[in-house]
């Protein structure tokens, strides 16, 4: 779908930060956007915003944590009508508690069924209707945290390490039916669903600037964009290192009291 644009959009995490600035984007005349979202209420307000913009929008108000429920909802919506691009946002994140020596197993499983289990069930789903019709495209957003074992983000950054490495074997999968696969790593993004670090966050970007690059990577055909630029250099140091010094880095990232 390189070049072409869509018509009909899917949308997950739609009911609030980067996924809600992402229908915002994609609104307009012509485009019909299903977004998905767990709050309803606020995934009505971003559903009337782009309304306003022109757009014809669906929602669905569902918990990805129900990855069957999830299945059948994506096939529902795309027996309706063939989505021509689907961008997979919704996502959690949080860090150790203080206090704790390593995270709540709970949260840990929390994580890996939304960040990656529910990601990559639904876009290999959507995946295969594409390759059948031979074409459209696929958006998977990991993080730059993927790339680094942050030992005060284990689940988090695990769970984005698997959707990359998911990402890339998707997409080198489905290259010869037509359909495209882009995985993005942003780095912090000024919305509630990222990790909750103590500290500050760096190079964040607001999630309208973010949103506007995902949709200029989806557009131009990119197998993986990482922004910005620092969490690129810093991808680079991470994979240089000599393992003792970067396990001490890591360690050094560790915010105080945990």
């Amino acid at each position: 779908m390189k070049g072409q644009l869509p018509n009909r959009i899917l949308i997950t995490g739609a009911s609030s930060g980067l996924g809600a600035a992402l229908a915002r984007h994609y609104a307009a005349p012509g485009l019909t956007l299903l977004l998905w979202g767990r709050d309803r209420q606020r995934l009505d307000a971003v559903a009337a915003s782009c309304r306003g913009a022109g757009a014809e929008v669906a929602v669905r108000s569902l918990d990805l944590s129900d990855s069957a429920a999830a299945i059948a909802a994506i096939e529902q919506d795309d027996d309706a009508s063939a989505i021509d691009l689907a961008l997979f946002v919704a996502g959690r994140g949080d860090t150790r508690a203080p206090g704790d020596l390593v995270e709540d197993a709970a949260q840990v499983a929390r994580l890996g069924l939304v960040n990656f289990v529910a990601a990559a069930a639904l876009a290999a789903a959507m995946g295969d209707r594409m390759a059948r019709r031979g074409g459209g495209r696929i958006v998977l957003v990991g993080s730059a945290a993927g790339f680094h074992a942050l030992p005060f983000a284990a689940a988090y950054a695990g769970s984005k390490a698997g959707i990359a490495h998911f990402a890339q074997a998707l997409r080198l999968g489905l290259k010869q039916y037509g359909v495209g696969v882009t995985l993005v790593s942003p780095g912090f993004i000024d919305t509630p669903g990222g990790p909750e670090a103590a500290g500050s966050r760096p190079f964040a970007l607001q999630s309208s600037d973010a949103a506007a690059r995902i949709a200029r990577a989806a557009a131009r055909g990119r197998a993986h964009a990482i922004f910005p630029w620092p969490f690129i250099v810093m991808r680079w140091v991470d994979r240089l290192l000599p393992p003792a010094l970067r396990d001490r880095l890591l360690l050094a990232l560790t915010p105080p009291g945990d």
